[in-house]
């Protein structure tokens, strides 16, 4: 049996491998992060007689190509939380040096003291939409930036605008700052230019508030210049790419996870975009034993301290995936709207004296276990099996 460890670089990679008992067989060595690199390390894990069991440390995108090559040619392999090996390395001596040689024995040596559970031949697909997912999150972050830029300038130009629509960019109030933009031209607009903002808000935009916004535009003490109306118009456009791209994304996501077709999105409530999430960040269910373990994977268990005589809970510990974790918060609301088990388990940590946010972390870890039964088992959604 050899235990072989790969530090993840950019560029290279660093490699180790010891046997069964812990002893070196190879010290430590490097290469490419390219073909003649990866071929390289085939002909080393070829020459190892018996056994092999590859590990390495979740780096992001940086081991994807090495993943997939190990799949390509038949090498199945694990990869670990960075922070377990950086605890297991901590836990074995007081010394402080990191090399990228030094790292790779150390996942060597982690890799010998875990159940050994390889990803599943098929992780690239799921890798594909946890890619995707990834990058959508990327751009409504993006997008959310322009917003904020856009309010920065309005603040200079016409004040009164973003709390006249109580805080928020309608698509009513985006429409009228890319037709109207200057408070000047938003305050001489006629009675032909309410039609189209009555049809955009389904008629919650009255004429009334058509009116006041007039008289606002009029009276704001804003400055209008030619560097804020041109800061205006660049960041409307860039907003309005960004949000196309995400809709775009979007169908793509959709059409995949109802290609897929996980037992999960039977659950009320829980749409295409946060399974996309949760499946993509899980992975292969199966590699978790209970839910429990799902739950610490998500860092939503909660802290958890004893010392002699004092015993304490804490707060989440949040070492998961935040992706992960803002998607199971995320499908709460809804669910505790569309489905009536979760909702009285949410009205009844409520009367435990629970917050809001605290009620809600206790459903995400009910629909937590309840997506591992469904997963697991391959079953649709039944709230008469749940408990």
């Amino acid at each position: 049996m050899y235990f072989v460890g790969i530090d993840i670089s950019k560029f290279k990679h660093d490699c180790a491998v010891i046997d069964e008992i812990g002893d070196t067989i190879q010290p430590s060595w490097s290469f490419r992060n390219d073909r003649e690199g990866f071929s390289l390390l085939k002909e080393r894990l070829d020459s190892l007689p018996g056994e092999k069991k590859i590990g390495l440390e979740a780096t992001g995108h940086y081991g994807q190509n090495l993943k997939l090559f190990l799949e390509a040619n038949g090498f199945a392999f694990m990869e670990f939380n960075p922070l377990l090996v950086s605890r297991f390395v901590h836990g074995k001596s007081l010394r402080n040096t990191k090399t990228d040689p030094i790292d790779a024995g150390n996942v060597a040596q982690y890799l010998m003291t875990v159940e050994y559970k390889p990803y599943p031949p098929s992780f690239y697909h799921l890798d594909q939409l946890k890619s995707l997912t990834r990058f959508r999150s990327s751009l409504v972050r993006q997008r959310s930036r322009q917003l904020v830029e856009l309010t920065n300038v309005l603040d200079k130009m016409f004040p009164e605008f973003k709390p006249f629509f109580k805080g928020k960019f309608s698509a009513t109030a985006l429409y009228i700052l890319d037709h109207y933009q200057s408070p000047e031209r938003i305050a001489s607009m006629n009675t032909r230019s309410y039609e189209p903002l009555r049809k955009i808000s389904r008629g919650h935009f009255s004429l009334n508030d058509f009116v006041k916004l007039k008289t606002l535009a009029k009276n704001t003490v804003g400055c209008t210049t030619g560097f804020l109306l041109q800061e205006m118009s660049i960041l409307l456009e860039l907003y309005t790419q960004l949000d196309a791209k995400v809709e775009e994304l979007d169908d793509q996501i959709e059409e995949c996870v109802h290609g897929i077709d996980p037992p999960m999105l039977s659950i009320p409530g829980v749409g295409a975009s946060s399974t996309a999430v949760i499946l993509s960040e899980y992975g292969d269910f199966s590699k978790f034993k209970n839910p429990s373990k799902m739950l610490a994977f998500a860092g939503l268990e909660p802290g958890y301290f004893q010392s002699g005589q004092s015993e304490s809970t804490g707060h989440m510990v949040k070492h998961g995936s935040p992706h992960l974790r803002c998607a199971l918060l995320n499908c709460c609301l809804p669910l505790v709207s569309n489905e009536p088990i979760f909702a009285e388990f949410y009205a009844k940590k409520r009367a435990e004296g629970k917050t809001h946010q605290v009620a809600m972390t206790h459903v995400a870890k009910k629909l937590l276990r309840v997506i591992f039964t469904l997963q697991t088992k391959n079953i649709p959604y039944d709230p008469a099996l749940i408990r």
